[in-house]
């Protein structure tokens, strides 16, 4: 049974089609949130310690790490500063130490530079996830050998030199070049984690459908993981959560074993609870029960989900130490 293996410093996180769905953490990221980034160009990095303590809490067992930074005030200063290659090295070294300093889940390096990809894999620690690599020529020839030289596995998206396809075909084609290409460097299928990439179902009508087919011949054929942006489904339209939150056990039951999203999002945490529980992913109910007291948490208490659920795991904590001298 395949099985993709991160860990940090002290911890092990498998993503495999017998284990608990993934969750990576999405809001490391500056990009569209221009706040982060003015915070990141005057090297204040509260927000980033604030959302990496606040997505773990929220479920997450996988921060993703995006260093794709715009700093318009050095750029205006200093034109080396338009330039990613100049900026995101260092940018994802500081966010990976940062991150590594309040919270010790295993990291998804995310992007498209690749000195800032090597970067972060000299400074994560443990055995990372590298995000990503493409079946363009040009970045097969730059990310495998990171990608073997470091021994970490790699987030393989569904597009090559001729951009996206809407044929699913032809992007489960794309994944099979990389998973052989990789082959080639010496790299396992089972550190390949697919992303079919997931099309905006309001301007794709079979976009859901596409997805549920391509992940299910993913694991069937080639036997990879697969991942995806969990909020492109629902792009464009209203009343995301409701859609992400139908989407995701959609895909859990087709046999998607990740997806990098935003955990503070209640709706779509609690479906894919419910979906680990009904997969028989969730050992004796532990996770379902728990977040039954933290939305009870939540209630009595006028407190977020991520308090709440410090606040229970605390309350189930000393349950269990209660029960232990009960016994004795």
């Amino acid at each position: 049974m395949t099985r993709t293996v991160l860990e940090s410093k002290t911890k092990t996180v498998v993503i495999g089609f017998d284990e608990p769905f993934c969750v990576i953490g999405e809001r490391i990221n500056p990009t569209g949130r221009k706040k982060l980034a003015a915070e990141l160009e005057q090297g204040d990095f509260s927000t980033v310690e604030k959302d990496a303590l606040e997505q773990v809490a929220c479920g997450a067992t996988v921060l993703d790490i995006n260093s794709g930074a715009v700093f318009s005030n050095k750029m205006a200063e200093d034109p080396r500063y338009a330039d990613n290659n100049f900026v995101e090295p260092s940018l994802m070294r500081d966010l990976i130490n940062c991150v590594q300093g309040v919270i010790d889940v295993p990291l998804c390096i995310d992007s498209s530079v690749p000195a800032a990809l090597e970067a972060g894999l000299e400074a994560a620690e443990g055995r990372p996830l590298l995000n990503s690599v493409t079946g363009e020529e040009e970045r097969l020839e730059l990310v495998l050998p990171l990608v073997k030289k470091y021994n970490v596995p790699v987030v393989a998206i569904s597009n090559d030199d001729t951009g996206i396809s809407e044929d699913p075909d032809v992007r489960f084609a794309v994944a099979k070049k990389i998973v052989e290409r990789a082959a080639d460097f010496g790299i396992p299928a089972h550190d390949i984690v697919v992303d079919p990439l997931v099309m905006p179902v309001g301007a794709m009508a079979s976009a859901g459908r596409q997805v549920f087919t391509l992940v299910n011949r993913l694991r069937d054929e080639l036997g990879v993981n697969t991942t995806c942006g969990a909020s492109n489904i629902s792009f464009g339209l209203p009343n995301r959560h409701g859609i992400n939150g139908a989407y995701l056990p959609m895909a859990i039951g087709a046999g998607m074993t990740s997806a990098i999203m935003n955990p503070v999002r209640n709706q779509e945490m609690e479906a894919i609870r419910a979906a680990n529980l009904l997969m028989n992913h969730d050992p004796n109910g532990m996770e379902w029960i728990r977040l039954s007291k933290t939305l009870d948490a939540m209630k009595e208490g006028g407190l977020s989900f991520a308090e709440a659920s410090a606040a229970a795991a605390t309350s189930s904590a000393g349950g269990r130490r209660g029960g232990r001298r009960r016994r004795a």
